[in-house]
């Protein structure tokens, strides 16, 4: 491949609801390289396709009367949310949900689709993948799995049982898998469980949950520094940073230039998959937007040029189709 690796960010959410069938099916379409599911569990055990597991915002969870009952306020990850969590429903309860549009100002063009796509299984989702008229893979986050532990649903338990059931659980896997999570402890933890690919993603602020509950005052800032990668090194086979760990933005979101990031990383041998590409205004540098509307389109394919030039080797991309035309441009 001549070209950085283009990973569909939950499928194509700028023309399709996140996280569903036709979602991904038509990232595979326009030629992902990996489609990516997020996941989390439910009280009986199994793993399902969302966000977050709070699922207020991405089903019509809300317009089920029967479901009323289980609004819940709960502690996630040291922040209170109040909704609905799929931890608290099974998997039959959760499949007579529809999804909706969970950015639906952004992307109006999707809110006619709310309501006609049930959630997927980890399992559904490895189908697509399997079906796909060429090799595609599945590069799946794990979502809190600290506080997935903490309950008894370990999420890393079931992707691995997942991958070895269906013989994925391996380098050669006909599916190839990509681990990702912003945690560390349990990307330290299935090193010695799985020969996958794991990627340590990264955010622009704060600091890894479980490092923060073991008292280590490590920041994701703190974890690029160079000797920091190779501590990453030693446990994931590359990073996912927030793109702007990579070329920096002003207050005021103008580009500033390259931190270094890439240089280092590749140094201590990791490969960098930034996130996240869109194409809104409202996610762009305040160099690439046109015009003023938050949700028009701005200039996304000459971001990925800037970022390609800056070495990265992949994108988690909201639109595979305009990924794939400036990357193959570049």
């Amino acid at each position: 491949m001549n070209r950085p690796t283009i990973i569909a960010h939950r499928g194509v959410p700028t023309y399709r609801l996140e996280h569903t069938r036709p979602s991904y099916e038509l990232a595979i379409e326009q030629g992902a390289d990996y489609i990516e599911p997020d996941v989390v569990c439910t009280s009986d055990g199994h793993l399902v396709v969302r966000h977050e597991n709070e699922i207020s915002g991405t089903t019509d969870v809300a317009d089920h009367p029967e479901f009323a009952d289980r609004r819940a306020t709960k502690v996630i990850d040291g922040k209170e949310l109040t909704g609905w969590f799929t931890e608290d429903f099974t998997l039959a309860e959760l499949k007579t949900l529809r999804t909706v549009e969970r950015l639906p100002q952004l992307r109006p063009q999707n809110v006619g689709r709310n309501g006609t796509e049930p959630i997927l299984t980890f399992e559904e989702v490895l189908d697509i993948a399997e079906a796909a008229p060429r090799q595609v893979g599945v590069y799946v986050e794990t979502k809190h799995p600290s506080y997935f532990d903490e309950i008894g649903l370990s999420l890393d338990d079931r992707l691995i049982e997942a991958l070895e059931r269906r013989d994925l659980n391996r380098v050669d896997s006909p599916v190839p898998i990509v681990i990702q999570c912003f945690e560390t402890g349990n990307l330290r933890r299935l090193r010695s469980r799985t020969p996958v690919m794991l990627i340590q993603l990264m955010d622009r602020k704060d600091a890894p949950w479980d490092l923060e509950v073991a008292g280590d005052p490590r920041t994701y800032a703190d974890l690029t520094a160079p000797a920091e990668l190779t501590w990453i090194a030693g446990y994931a086979d590359g990073i996912g940073p927030n793109k702007s760990l990579v070329i920096a933005r002003e207050p005021d979101h103008r580009l500033i230039g390259e931190t270094g990031l890439v240089r280092d990383a590749h140094a201590a041998g990791l490969l960098v998959h930034i996130w996240t590409m869109r194409d809104e205004n409202n996610f762009l540098p305040l160099d690439l937007r046109i015009g003023e509307v938050k949700a028009e389109h701005g200039d996304a394919a000459e971001e990925y040029r800037l970022f390609a030039r800056a070495g990265v080797d992949g994108f988690f991309a909201d639109d595979t189709g305009v990924a794939i035309r400036a990357l193959c441009a570049e």
